[in-house]
């Protein structure tokens, strides 16, 4: 059973209906136990960095989350749920991020290109990483976003994408995945990432 981490993100339903299109028993909950349970843990996000932060505290998911990553449960952030495993972001500084994985998130520069990235970007792969398993290099994924992450830990980077300015659009640490694209809005190639990770979740990879 995946569990999708409820606390009103708004890409949840999209995420939901992927998985059960792949044929995954998927529950969406905040419920500690429920998650702590789960064979794997999806965070998905939409919408501001602080604001995401604030659900998750109000609702006493943050500290479930951290248990769920030293817990090695197979764990998947999506779009704002990336920024949120690090520990700040600049679109709100007053916030503390989960702080699970360590890095920068900044606002893409301003060099021409339209802000909000809205659009489809292909991945350059520095890095083996288990949820791009039978993907090729250069696949396009479905990207929505104006701040970006720059891993303190190259090697974590598992996946790549050049958009103002060098993306590190995936990353992988033990059980910790995450994808600043959004795989359930990829096609074919973001369901076979999202087929990876429940593979992975159930013990198969």
């Amino acid at each position: 059973m995946i569990a999708i981490v409820d606390y009103d993100a708004g890409n949840i339903k999209s995420v939901e209906k992927a998985l059960i299109l792949l044929g995954e028993d998927v529950v969406v909950t905040r419920d500690r136990e429920t998650i702590l349970s789960a064979d794997g843990v999806i965070l998905p996000g939409v919408g501001a960095f602080g604001d995401a932060m604030d659900k998750l505290n109000s609702y006493g998911l943050s500290d479930v989350l951290r248990e769920v990553a030293a817990k090695n449960i197979p764990f998947l952030g999506i779009c704002l749920g990336l920024q949120l495993l690090f520990e700040s972001s600049e679109e709100s500084p007053e916030a503390t991020g989960l702080g699970i994985l360590k890095g920068k998130v900044t606002r893409l520069p301003e060099v021409g290109l339209k802000i909000p990235h809205i659009g489809w970007n292909n991945l350059k792969f520095p890095h083996e990483g288990r949820l791009f398993k039978d993907i090729p290099e250069d696949t396009y994924v479905y990207f929505v976003h104006s701040y970006y992450l720059q891993a303190a830990d190259e090697s974590i980077v598992t996946a790549t994408s050049e958009y103002a300015a060098t993306i590190h659009a995936s990353v992988e640490q033990g059980n910790v995945f995450a994808t600043q694209f959004h795989p359930e809005k990829s096609s074919d190639m973001g369901l076979k990432m999202l087929k990876n990770f429940v593979d992975i979740a159930n013990g198969e990879k």
